[in-house]
């Protein structure tokens, strides 16, 4: 295995709640209103430290999405998935951003998300945005 180089980002960061390394700013929300199967995401237009699986097709609330999961770089978590195709139009914008699902992360304030019991969601995608 190879150096393993890491970017270290300064400001309100969201980082990987196991291992702290640093995935994403604040300022690169693109929308809050994501749903994940472990309850809320939000939709990110650039994030740093992670790796990206194999690409796959999956039927999300908003249609058709040609998806990859994104991994953090410093323990190898699933942290939420990258959008690589919209098969629908309106769902376009989504191409090339990434989604990190709050469960899986940290806030800037070095809190974290926790799942109700109640949270069950059957796919992955935003609400309303």
């Amino acid at each position: 295995m190879g150096r393993l180089f890491v970017v270290n980002l300064e400001g309100k960061v969201y980082s990987c709640k196991h291992c702290k390394i640093n995935l994403a700013l604040v300022d690169d929300i693109l929308s809050k209103s994501f749903q994940s199967r472990h309850g809320k995401a939000y939709l990110f237009s650039k994030v740093v430290n992670v790796s990206v699986g194999e690409k796959e097709d999956r039927l999300m609330i908003t249609g058709l999405h040609t998806v990859a999961d994104i991994f953090c770089i410093g323990c190898g978590s699933i942290v939420g998935w990258k959008y690589e195709f919209a098969h629908e139009k309106s769902q376009k914008y989504k191409e090339g951003k990434s989604v990190l699902e709050r469960f899986k992360v940290s806030g800037p304030d070095g809190s974290h998300y926790w799942v109700s019991h109640e949270t069950h969601v059957g796919g992955s995608d935003a609400d309303d945005v």
